[in-house]
C-alpha cells in the first residue's frame, strides 16, 4: 500500500508541477489522478490490491488538495478561478 501511495504521490506532484497557475495545476492534477485511478482499478482486479488501494488513496488525497486550493482562492477573491 505504501509503495502505491508513494508512487502515485510522486506521479501527481510531477504532473501538478506542469501547471503554471492554479487552473493548470488543477487540470493536470485531475488528469493525473484519473490515470492513476484507472491503474488502481486494473491493479485491484488483476494485480496487487494493496498497491491499487495505495494509488487510489493518494489520488483521492491529491484531488482533495486541488479542490481545497480552488476553494481557498475562490473564497478569497470571490471569483471562480478555473475560467
Amino acid at each position: 500500500m505504501f509503495a502505491g501511495a508513494g508512487s502515485a504521490a510522486a506521479w501527481l506532484v510531477a504532473f501538478g508541477l506542469l501547471g503554471r497557475d492554479l487552473r493548470g495545476y488543477v487540470l493536470w492534477t485531475l488528469f493525473a489522478g484519473g490515470v492513476a485511478w484507472l491503474v488502481a482499478l486494473v491493479l485491484t482486479a488483476r494485480g496487487d490490491r494493496g498497491v491499487g488501494a495505495g494509488i487510489a488513496l493518494a489520488g483521492a488525497l491529491g484531488w482533495a488538495v486541488a479542490a481545497a486550493a480552488v476553494a481557498v482562492r475562490w473564497s478569497s477573491s470571490a471569483d471562480w478561478p478555473l475560467w
